[in-house]
Protein backbone atom coordinates (compact mmCIF):
# COMPACT_ATOMS: atom_id res chain seq x y z
CA UNK A 1 0.00 0.00 0.00
CA UNK A 2 1.42 3.10 -1.15
CA UNK A 3 -0.23 6.31 0.79
CA UNK A 4 0.63 10.20 0.94
CA UNK A 5 0.19 10.27 4.93
CA UNK A 6 3.70 10.83 6.14
CA UNK A 7 2.44 8.67 9.42
CA UNK A 8 1.84 5.20 9.23
CA UNK A 9 1.74 3.36 12.08
CA UNK A 10 1.22 -0.59 12.06
CA UNK A 11 -0.17 -1.80 15.26
CA UNK A 12 -3.20 -3.81 16.91
CA UNK A 13 -6.50 -2.94 18.33
CA UNK A 14 -6.28 -3.12 22.04
CA UNK A 15 -9.44 -1.24 23.02
CA UNK A 16 -12.78 -0.55 21.48
CA UNK A 17 -15.15 1.75 23.21
CA UNK A 18 -18.67 1.39 21.11
CA UNK A 19 -21.03 4.51 20.95
CA UNK A 20 -24.20 5.44 19.15
CA UNK A 21 -22.35 6.39 16.05
CA UNK A 22 -18.62 6.77 16.69
CA UNK A 23 -16.14 4.49 18.69
CA UNK A 24 -12.92 5.39 20.35
CA UNK A 25 -10.52 2.31 19.21
CA UNK A 26 -7.32 2.35 20.64
CA UNK A 27 -4.21 0.95 18.63
CA UNK A 28 -1.02 -0.32 20.57
CA UNK A 29 2.06 0.64 18.72
CA UNK A 30 4.46 -1.83 20.50
CA UNK A 31 6.18 -0.95 23.70
CA UNK A 32 4.19 1.50 25.63
CA UNK A 33 3.29 3.57 22.59
CA UNK A 34 -0.69 4.03 21.76
CA UNK A 35 -2.71 6.02 19.28
CA UNK A 36 -6.70 6.36 19.33
CA UNK A 37 -8.95 7.11 16.70
CA UNK A 38 -12.60 7.84 16.90
CA UNK A 39 -13.63 5.92 13.51
CA UNK A 40 -18.04 6.17 12.98
CA UNK A 41 -19.59 2.23 13.96
CA UNK A 42 -20.07 1.89 10.23
CA UNK A 43 -16.22 1.69 9.72
CA UNK A 44 -16.46 -0.85 13.20
CA UNK A 45 -18.35 -2.95 11.56
CA UNK A 46 -17.55 -2.84 7.80
CA UNK A 47 -13.78 -2.94 8.93
CA UNK A 48 -13.90 -5.47 11.37
CA UNK A 49 -12.48 -3.70 13.94
CA UNK A 50 -12.21 -5.68 17.17
CA UNK A 51 -9.78 -6.32 20.42
CA UNK A 52 -6.54 -7.79 18.70
CA UNK A 53 -7.25 -6.66 14.97
CA UNK A 54 -4.21 -5.56 13.18
CA UNK A 55 -4.46 -2.33 11.84
CA UNK A 56 -2.71 0.50 10.08
CA UNK A 57 -3.33 4.08 11.32
CA UNK A 58 -2.40 6.81 9.07
CA UNK A 59 -1.75 10.24 9.88
CA UNK A 60 -0.82 13.11 7.59
CA UNK A 61 2.56 14.96 9.09
CA UNK A 62 0.69 18.34 9.19
CA UNK A 63 -1.92 17.12 11.35
CA UNK A 64 0.30 16.76 13.79
CA UNK A 65 0.57 19.35 16.17
CA UNK A 66 3.91 19.89 18.51
CA UNK A 67 4.38 21.32 22.17
CA UNK A 68 7.97 21.72 23.86
CA UNK A 69 7.59 21.64 27.99
CA UNK A 70 4.12 21.04 28.01
CA UNK A 71 3.55 19.12 30.88
CA UNK A 72 1.51 21.61 32.51
CA UNK A 73 -1.30 22.00 29.73
CA UNK A 74 -4.19 19.85 29.68
CA UNK A 75 -5.93 19.31 25.89
CA UNK A 76 -8.80 18.22 24.38
CA UNK A 77 -7.03 16.23 21.48
CA UNK A 78 -7.10 12.62 22.77
CA UNK A 79 -2.92 11.81 21.40
CA UNK A 80 -0.42 13.45 23.15
CA UNK A 81 2.48 11.40 22.63
CA UNK A 82 5.77 12.70 24.34
CA UNK A 83 9.13 11.91 22.95
CA UNK A 84 12.15 12.86 21.93
CA UNK A 85 13.10 15.02 18.60
CA UNK A 86 14.71 12.65 16.61
CA UNK A 87 15.69 15.49 13.43
CA UNK A 88 14.33 18.40 12.11
CA UNK A 89 14.76 19.10 8.31
CA UNK A 90 14.03 22.16 7.12
CA UNK A 91 12.55 23.76 3.89
CA UNK A 92 12.15 27.04 2.58
CA UNK A 93 8.83 27.79 4.96
CA UNK A 94 8.17 24.65 6.56
CA UNK A 95 10.37 21.73 8.63
CA UNK A 96 9.67 18.13 9.12
CA UNK A 97 10.07 17.19 12.49
CA UNK A 98 10.47 13.62 13.92
CA UNK A 99 10.01 12.89 17.23
CA UNK A 100 10.88 9.46 19.08
CA UNK A 101 8.34 7.87 21.71
CA UNK A 102 9.54 5.70 24.41
CA UNK A 103 8.46 2.37 22.82
CA UNK A 104 10.28 3.80 19.37
CA UNK A 105 7.48 4.67 17.42
CA UNK A 106 8.53 7.42 15.55
CA UNK A 107 5.82 10.33 14.70
CA UNK A 108 6.36 13.35 11.92
CA UNK A 109 5.21 16.30 11.96
CA UNK A 110 5.09 19.26 9.54
CA UNK A 111 5.51 22.62 11.30
CA UNK A 112 6.45 26.45 10.27
CA UNK A 113 10.38 26.80 10.63
CA UNK A 114 8.86 30.00 13.22
CA UNK A 115 7.38 27.09 15.21
CA UNK A 116 11.09 25.09 15.44
CA UNK A 117 12.38 28.56 16.15
CA UNK A 118 10.23 29.32 19.44
CA UNK A 119 9.78 25.99 20.60
CA UNK A 120 13.31 25.28 20.20
CA UNK A 121 12.71 22.02 18.62
CA UNK A 122 16.19 20.22 17.58
CA UNK A 123 17.60 16.90 18.03
CA UNK A 124 17.62 15.69 21.65
CA UNK A 125 14.73 17.90 22.88
CA UNK A 126 11.79 16.47 24.79
CA UNK A 127 8.56 17.39 22.49
CA UNK A 128 5.17 16.35 22.68
CA UNK A 129 3.01 15.32 19.46
CA UNK A 130 -0.35 16.48 19.77
CA UNK A 131 -3.14 14.01 17.33
CA UNK A 132 -6.80 14.46 17.49
CA UNK A 133 -8.39 11.13 17.78
CA UNK A 134 -10.39 11.65 14.48
CA UNK A 135 -7.64 12.73 12.30
CA UNK A 136 -6.60 9.10 12.93
CA UNK A 137 -7.95 6.89 9.74
CA UNK A 138 -7.90 3.58 10.07
CA UNK A 139 -7.02 0.24 7.53
CA UNK A 140 -7.31 -3.36 7.97
CA UNK A 141 -6.00 -5.91 5.23
CA UNK A 142 -7.44 -6.57 2.49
Amino acid sequence: MKVSARNVFKGSISAVLHGAVNAEVEVSLGGSDKLVAIVTMESVRTLGLTVGTDVVALVKAPWVMLMADGSDIRLSARNCLRGTVKSVEPGAVNAEVTLTLPGGTEVSSVVTREAVSELGLKPGVAATAVIKASNVILGVPA
